[in-house]
């Protein structure tokens, strides 16, 4: 099995950056997919940006791209989420995921995961 911790939410104006992180322990896979996902109050669960891990291939929701940026450290198996230019909308618990395969194609939906962290908040003001 897989644990995925999360880490590096909080609270921030308007306009500032956060950098979140997931760290996976455990039993690893020999090839798959780390992605990020985001739910907003009263909002449904929406995919934010996937990367596989061999290959480094990079997914993103359009509306986030330019803004967020997924990267990862395969030394330390950590990916992380860059956040630039937050805004209110932004607020959501932030949940990352590993799925166990590398995806050819846009990993969006929430089925193709296997294992789940916890979530860290993020609170954007203004």
């Amino acid at each position: 099995q897989v644990q995925l911790v999360e880490s590096g939410g909080g609270l921030v104006q308007a306009g500032g950056s956060l950098r979140l992180s997931c760290a996976a322990s455990g039993r690893t896979f020999v090839s798959y997919t780390m992605g990020w996902f985001r739910q907003a109050p009263g909002k449904d669960r929406e995919f934010v940006a996937a990367i596989t891990w061999s290959e480094g291939n990079t997914y993103y929701t359009d509306s986030m791209k330019e803004r967020f940026t997924i990267s990862r450290d395969n030394a330390e198996n950590t990916v992380y989420l860059q956040m630039n230019s937050l805004k209110p909308e932004d607020t959501a618990v932030y949940r990352c995921a590993a799925a166990r395969y590398a995806y050819g194609s846009m990993p969006y939906s929430e089925t193709l995961y296997d294992y789940w962290g916890q979530g860290t908040r993020v609170t954007v003001s203004s």
